[in-house]
């Protein structure tokens, strides 16, 4: 027959272990969260960057006569 004392220790093992696995997975969750939150802000900084570029570009494009607007 098991005593009281080994009852309470194999119940406090069983939570404790139980507790690290869950927190364990919910870390997993936040980690990889935190990762794809970081992906997504950079691919739309990279975009806004882009965007910003093609516009100067345009911009510039746009300054510059035409060969046949200097022939008028």
């Amino acid at each position: 027959m098991v005593g009281r004392f080994e009852t309470g220790k194999d119940t406090v093992q069983e939570l404790t272990e139980s507790a690290a696995t869950h927190i364990g997975n919910i870390a997993t969750i936040i980690t990889g969260a935190v990762r794809d939150v970081a992906r997504e802000t950079g691919d739309w900084l990279t975009d806004l960057i882009e965007m910003r570029e093609a516009a100067r570009r345009a911009d510039a494009d746009h300054d510059q006569p035409r060969h046949d607007e200097d022939r008028s």
